[in-house]
């Protein structure tokens, strides 16, 4: 599961690349998350899922949604169409697996001297390859501060769910979670002055923005998020923040495969201290 989550979740950083040329970002998010309540209000009764037993669950998973869906997507897509690269933006947020253990150790768990080494180790990796593409121009004030948004969310996000949410239903869990960002996203949309760009001059159909937004539905917000639901209800928040590690590299591979974005043997060389130092931290669960 871990190993088909870090494929799927790195194609978000991909997509976003594709669509925010041609929509503003808090738009695209309002209807992704629409669609989305859609599909999940199919799914769920038919799967006969069941629903969360009581007030306090339901604020909860909202509280989860407003953070990892409203929170960590809306700093990411928005620090894509301000400028900055698929692989830079997954690079930067791919520093949560620090913030985490920062947070576990000073809330008194346990992190394990070996869990430590792979943390420094794949904060080395993630540092190689970031400081290889702060020369290529990809960063300002504005993208930077999108993409520590998303960072602090996705974090408060994990630790907030693997705290307060009981193990539920997945299917109704993230519909209440998209329901929630939706909530709080489609003001801010209405903000925006950018339109949706469905056609292309030609008069044709924007292929880009329509496969964008299909593959935000039914692959990230049906595949990616109720495994990464799964993941925290069943691991430990340090374990499962770790395999986050591996979304930066997996995702700077993939945009250098479809948009040339640079990739060095200095990146690759971090690509690799990443990937050991994330074994390291998974060999022993925190």
């Amino acid at each position: 599961m871990p190993v088909v989550f870090v494929l799927i979740w790195s194609t978000g950083f991909i997509v976003s690349r594709y669509g925010m040329p041609h929509a503003p970002p808090m738009k695209f998010l309002a209807i992704r998350y629409a669609l989305s309540v859609a599909c999940f209000l199919v799914w769920a009764p038919l799967a006969g899922a069941r629903w969360p037993a009581s007030r306090k669950e339901y604020l909860h998973l909202a509280v989860v949604g407003l953070l990892i869906q409203a929170g960590y997507l809306g700093g990411v897509w928005a620090a894509i169409k301000a400028g900055m690269g698929a692989g830079l933006s997954a690079l930067l947020v791919g520093l949560q697996p620090v913030l985490t253990a920062i947070w576990v150790s000073g809330r008194g768990g346990r992190v394990a001297a070996l869990q430590w080494v792979g943390l420094t180790l794949g904060l080395a990796g993630l540092a190689l390859v970031v400081w290889q593409k702060l020369g290529y121009g990809e960063v300002n004030t504005l993208n930077l501060t999108y993409s520590a948004i998303a960072l602090f969310s996705i974090t408060a996000g994990t630790l907030y769910q693997k705290r307060f949410v009981r193990p539920g239903d997945v299917r109704t869990s993230i519909l209440v979670q998209m329901l929630a960002a939706f909530a709080v996203t489609a003001p801010l949309a209405l903000l925006e002055t950018e339109a949706m760009r469905w056609s292309t001059d030609a008069g044709g159909v924007n292929i880009e923005l329509v496969g964008a937004m299909a593959w935000s539905v039914l692959a990230l917000t049906l595949g990616a998020s109720p495994l990464y639901y799964l993941l925290v209800q069943r691991g430990a928040a340090l374990t499962v923040s770790s395999v986050m590690y591996l979304v930066p590299p997996t995702t700077a591979l993939m945009a250098w495969l479809l948009f040339s974005e640079p990739i060095t043997l200095l990146i690759m060389a971090g690509i690799a201290l990443t990937a050991f130092g994330v074994s390291l931290v998974l060999r022993h669960p925190g």
